[in-house]
């Protein structure tokens, strides 16, 4: 007996100048960006609430926005437009701490629950369609690779969604993916390795500032201390050089600890959805392991508990998108600029594999993402945002954080409009114009 696939729900048609996939903060500013300057947009988001990794993933941090340099010197803010707007819509709802010490650099905790509800703020003001809880699963092509929209899944039934320009925000290109289009993943498949971040309650914040300072990574006595808590056997504790905020709330830390990989000792890959339930599973186990330490031998946390942790592991690292340019390592460390430069970032490369995790530094400069790191190199009608950008592997581990996927959402959102007004390719466009759009638009990018 032959065996169907069906669902005989009624298929509901949308129609938009843009739809954007996926809610994470370059999915946000895009479609703000898009319908501030006049165009209809809808938002897909899986979950019911918009902030992907810094949200979902509980990530915690809004980091990219301030230069690294040496010494002691005083925050120094150089990534600007959208990032700072909802940075400074975060902080005037009391969802944002002031910068506190990452090392040679400076970064600020959020609270998720706030951030959510600034997204929903600032997209209803703009007038963008929010969908959620929906999933792109397919998608529409027009005469071969023109993309023409994607059917979603819904509770309500599929949704069948036009738009001009599609804006591929999903983390993991997904709708690269589906259409067939050039991506890659990693360093020839090797990927970052998640992570389970969690948020401790119940700390006495003040003895453990005492003991530990204003930095946020945690100093080697208590990388010391892990390595000692393993050789006693009591204790299994994969990453020694951890990071632990103070946050918005009264005495908790926002704590970034864990390191999952396989039984196996892969590096897990949540493209795939054994490695995902794998990282899930793990993660929590991680997590009650770090949290039970703490509370022996951490100043501050004896009567500390967990009080919350990621709707699911925070994700480095998947699929990306082979784009027109592609970042290189090289690009990050040499402060490289670029003429079609529509982003820049001080943030360092960080590489989380091992038990230390490894940081490089640009010192008082910063690097651009040249335009061409969002366009496929083949499809029409298609960019993409946020993490999944064309960049190699070291490259991404930098590129990837919050104030940069606000900057890029900032400059596809105006690309897609652009596209939509003028009638052009998105390859057609080219970055150095888009480039003095976005400084007039409050980017600074110099």
């Amino acid at each position: 007996m032959a065996v169907e696939a069906m669902d005989r729900r009624d298929v509901a048609q949308l129609k938009a100048d843009v739809l954007i996939i996926g809610g994470g903060a370059s999915g946000v500013a895009a479609a703000v960006t898009a319908a501030r300057n006049g165009l209809s947009v809808i938002l897909l988001e899986r979950y019911g609430f918009c902030g992907g990794g810094a949200v979902a993933g509980l990530s915690g941090t809004v980091c990219g926005l301030y230069a690294a340099s040496d010494g002691d010197k005083p925050p120094e803010q150089v990534v600007f437009g959208f990032a700072a707007e909802f940075v400074d819509a975060l902080a005037a709802r009391g969802g944002l701490t002031d910068p506190v010490r990452y090392g040679k650099t400076f970064t600020r905790v959020h609270d998720p629950l706030v951030w959510r509800e600034t997204a929903d703020a600032i997209l209803a003001q703009a007038g963008v369609t929010v969908i959620y809880h929906a999933v792109a699963t397919q998608v529409l092509l027009d005469g071969g690779e023109a993309i023409a929209g994607v059917i979603a899944w819904s509770k309500q039934g599929p949704l069948d969604i036009r738009a001009a320009i599609t804006i591929d925000a999903s983390g993991d290109a997904d709708v690269v993916a589906m259409a067939g289009l050039p991506n890659f993943i990693g360093d020839q498949g090797r990927v970052q390795n998640p992570t389970m971040i969690f948020r401790l309650g119940g700390v006495d914040v003040a003895q453990f500032a005492a003991a530990y300072g204003a930095d946020t990574i945690m100093p080697p006595s208590v990388s010391a201390l892990i390595g000692e808590a393993n050789a006693s056997g009591r204790f299994k504790l994969p990453r020694a050089k951890i990071w632990l905020f103070t946050t918005t709330r009264p005495n908790e830390l926002l704590c970034n600890c864990t390191r999952i990989t396989g039984a196996d000792g892969r590096e897990l890959n949540t493209l795939f959805y054994a490695d995902f339930t794998e990282a899930e599973i793990e993660g929590r186990r991680q997590m009650r392991e770090y949290a039970r330490f703490f509370a022996e031998a951490l100043p501050g946390c004896a009567n500390a508990f967990v009080n919350d942790s990621g709707v699911q592991v925070g994700v480095r690292q998947t699929r990306q998108v082979k784009g027109v340019s592609k970042l290189a390592n090289g690009d990050i460390l040499s402060g490289r600029k670029f003429a079609d430069g529509i982003a820049r970032s001080p943030w360092p490369i960080e590489l989380h594999s091992g038990s230390k995790p490894r940081v490089e530094w640009l010192l008082d400069d910063v690097y651009e993402i040249p335009y061409g790191c969002f366009v496929p190199t083949r499809g029409e009608n298609l960019l993409v945002a946020g993490r999944c950008l064309s960049a190699e592997h070291e490259a991404v581990a930098s590129a990837r954080v919050t104030a940069q996927c606000f900057g890029y959402g900032h400059a596809i959102g105006h690309a897609a409009t652009l596209a939509v007004r003028e009638g052009l390719a998105p390859r057609a466009i080219d970055g150095r114009d888009l480039r003095l759009v976005l400084n007039r638009d409050g980017a600074r990018l110099g």
